[in-house]
């Protein structure tokens, strides 16, 4: 946990770490930076965004990655020479869990304000005691007086669904893997609901987005959702909730070159849209959930929507689905001052159907690693030369004479636009990923199962 304050001379600054430990200077202007805005987004008030930091290490360690969750509070101040207290408090964690730490910052943040430092030190007692999340999938802690009941995924790559028995109170009961559901998915894409098909295309072949909004809450919350979004495929790109100019990665994730794959970077600053036109994708939200119509962009930033220099869709929508989404905006409001149940409902059926759209998509990968599975002869057959049995070479050749042969219930819009998805998606990184895991599993299977017949050779 930090602290970073707003300094006339110096701007940002992390004046204290909990537990404290020696960090490197750039490390430390790097989290104070990313704490804040960069740019004015109200005159008091407060706001949870996060981040993405690499390299915080004590000496002697190696880099780590870490991402960070800032309560951002700005409020009049008489006694500073700028007439505003500008602070964030930040929950620094290895692990991926958007939900879990927005409860956590905003909890800590206010209470901050009016008790001070000591706070912060009880708060890193009281997670210092929780259980260790590599252990427990369902786990009850103490925070600050509270009691929160959490549901961990099993791994990075699992979904996770509510379950309604369980939510009785739900700032309490909270599923670690999701962004906050206080901004429903439907106000959050509701420039660009016609392009939500092409998006989730986009993300499975891990091309590189770009989200601009008009402050760091907006695109961190909406980063971390298109994330979720094709769950269980790995994520095998680099996540960049809220990026500034002062970012000391900022030069090599934006710049003149063509964008790495899998690059999903989230910006706020105008000035920044200068260097990226040459971006293929690009998505601009809006600040009141209005979808396109709205208005509350400045003439130097583009309109909400989404837009694309290279992609041609290669699914069919499920347009009566469109028009409900669609229905649901147009009658409740602005979700993200009043959500609506009806827009809750929505979201939550967005949600489903592209993680429904994932499962179609890894049908016939699943249905062709099957067929490499070794039969219990070739198992036995591996034992008695003993060898390890393992999953058989993956060959893309007969993966894709399997795919013409059984078809896919992913709604391509023809047989040349299926083909090619799936040939782009096997030169992903993501397929690698893909494939280690199926053979970890598969392997992890059959030498439980080699054990087993030791134990019992009848």
């Amino acid at each position: 946990m930090s602290l970073v304050d707003f300094d006339l001379d110096l701007g940002p600054v992390l004046s204290c770490f909990y537990p404290s430990f020696d960090m490197p200077p750039e490390c430390r202007e790097n989290i104070a930076f990313s704490s804040f805005p960069d740019s004015s987004t109200f005159e008091t008030g407060s706001q949870v965004h996060s981040f993405k930091v690499i390299g915080i290490a004590e000496k002697n360690m190696s880099s780590l990655v870490a991402y960070g969750h800032a309560c951002f509070t700005q409020q009049k101040d008489s006694t500073s020479k700028r007439g505003y207290l500008q602070r964030s408090v930040i929950i620094l964690s290895r692990h991926p869990f958007p939900s879990l730490y927005e409860e956590l910052v905003s909890t800590l943040g206010p209470m901050h304000l009016s008790q001070g430092n000591p706070v912060l030190e009880l708060a890193c007692n009281d997670i210092s005691g929780w259980p260790d999340p590599s252990t427990e999938i369902e786990l009850s802690v103490g925070f600050l007086g509270r009691t929160l009941q959490l549901q961990l995924p099993r791994t990075d790559d699992d979904s996770q669904f509510q379950d309604t028995s369980k939510a009785s109170n739900s700032r309490s009961y909270i599923l670690a893997s999701l962004p906050s559901t206080t901004s429903p998915l439907l106000t959050l894409f509701s420039a660009c609901l016609p392009s939500m098909w092409s998006i989730w295309e986009l993300l499975i072949l891990c091309e590189p987005i770009l989200v601009f909004g008009p402050n760091p809450r907006l695109t961190s919350l909406t980063i971390w959702w298109l994330r979720d979004l094709f769950r269980p495929i790995s994520f095998a790109g680099d996540l960049r909730p809220y990026i500034t100019i002062h970012d000391r990665d900022y030069t090599t994730l934006i710049n003149k070159n063509p964008p790495r794959s899998g690059l999903i970077v989230g910006i706020t600053n105008p000035f920044i849209l200068s260097v990226v036109k040459h971006w293929p994708h690009i998505l601009t939200l809006s600040l009141n959930g209005k979808g396109r119509s709205s208005r509350d962009h400045t003439g130097s930033s583009p309109t909400p929507g989404f837009s694309s220099q290279t992609h041609k869709r290669y699914t069919s929508k499920d347009r009566p689905l469109l028009k409900t989404w669609e229905d649901a905006l147009s009658t409740s409001g602005n979700l993200f001052l009043n959500p609506s149940s009806k827009g809750m409902a929505a979201s939550q059926e967005l949600r489903r159907h592209f993680s429904s759209r994932t499962a179609s998509f890894l049908a016939p990968l699943n249905r062709y690693i099957n067929s490499l599975i070794p039969t219990p002869a070739e198992t036995i057959t591996q034992t008695t030369l003993k060898k390890k049995s393992r999953l058989k070479p993956f060959n893309p050749a007969d993966f894709m004479k399997s795919l013409k042969t059984h078809g896919t219930p992913l709604p391509f819009r023809n047989s040349n636009k299926q083909r090619e998805f799936y040939q782009r998606w096997l030169r992903t990184p993501a397929f690698g990923l893909w494939l280690t895991r199926q053979e970890e599993i598969v392997t992890g299977v059959l030498e439980e199962n080699e054990a087993r017949g030791r134990l019992d050779p009848t």
